[in-house]
């Protein structure tokens, strides 16, 4: 067995790997989609000695408790207004602490990123292949 067959076979499970998790997240998108509860949330600031962009959201889910969600350091890239705006949030009624901003591109950039891992997994394993 040479050592591009090893190489070909785990980059080719690596990229299979990746797009089942490509899948599952735009599953859980369209989840969110079609059965999520949706509120407004207010942005905040983060606070003074954390480094990272943007700011956090904070919405009260269908019980009145207060959620705070952090939509990581993508979240300008994907219309996070200033602090002090309002944005559209959605999360499943039994789990408010997995909620996510309310517009495509923060549904579906998990997803995409995914997706972009499996296409060079699976280019990486043509390449190499004997």
């Amino acid at each position: 067995m040479g050592a591009e067959l090893v190489l070909s076979v785990l980059c080719a499970g690596f990229g299979l790997g990746f797009l089942l998790l490509a899948v599952r997240a735009a599953v859980a998108a369209l989840r969110l989609r079609v059965r999520g509860l949706r509120v407004m949330g207010v942005v905040t600031a983060r606070v003074a000695a954390d480094r990272r962009r943007g700011g956090l959201v904070v919405f009260s889910d269908h019980l009145g408790r207060v959620v705070v969600l952090d939509p990581g350091s993508y979240g300008p890239l994907c219309g996070l207004p200033p602090v002090g705006g309002s944005v559209p949030v959605v999360y499943v009624r039994n789990r408010p602490a997995s909620a996510r901003l309310w517009n495509s591109r923060h549904l579906l950039a998990p997803s995409f990123g995914w997706f972009l891992s499996s296409t060079v997994a699976f280019g990486t394993a043509v390449v190499v292949s004997p």
